[in-house]
């Protein structure tokens, strides 16, 4: 089965994947943006607060005028580089996309996990994927009423 990598520089370009991998693209990037959203919040992996800062890093973070919670925006390119970076037809993932915003991910999951998905984003996501199978039905029952591909 194969899978595309993704690279974006300034705009992503979808018109090389086939129809099952940009739906795949599309509840990806559906994903990611709940999660994007639950981390702005601070919310941790069950939807509820995330852990508190340390007392020192708080303290410089609320010097610098980014409040003191945990919401992974003291500069904002951990998660402005956490995009969806491979798509095949049954999956897609998110990765950041520089070493040195993986390195710092990597650290801050050790802390807390939060590139997962929490009850709520499994909620989105299966509504998108549900909204995307509906979309797609009538073609199926085509293509397998003509003898195509089955499912």
């Amino acid at each position: 089965m194969p899978s595309v990598r993704i690279y974006q520089k300034k705009e992503v370009r979808l018109d090389r994947l086939n129809i099952k991998q940009a739906q795949m693209f599309k509840i990806g990037n559906v994903g990611l943006a709940s999660v994007k959203n639950r981390l702005a919040a601070a919310q941790g992996p069950n939807d509820g607060a995330a852990k508190p800062l340390s007392r020192y890093y708080a303290i410089r973070k609320t010097k610098m005028g980014k409040g003191n919670r945990r919401d992974l925006m003291l500069t904002g390119d951990m998660l402005r580089n956490f995009m969806v970076r491979t798509v095949s037809e049954n999956k897609a993932k998110a990765s950041n996309s520089t070493r040195k915003e993986r390195v710092k991910a990597w650290i801050t999951n050790r802390i807390e996990p939060w590139a997962v998905f929490s009850p709520k984003n499994r909620l989105v996501v299966q509504q998108t994927a549900q909204q995307v199978l509906n979309e797609i039905a009538p073609r199926l029952a085509i293509e397998r009423s003509l003898g195509g591909r089955q499912l």
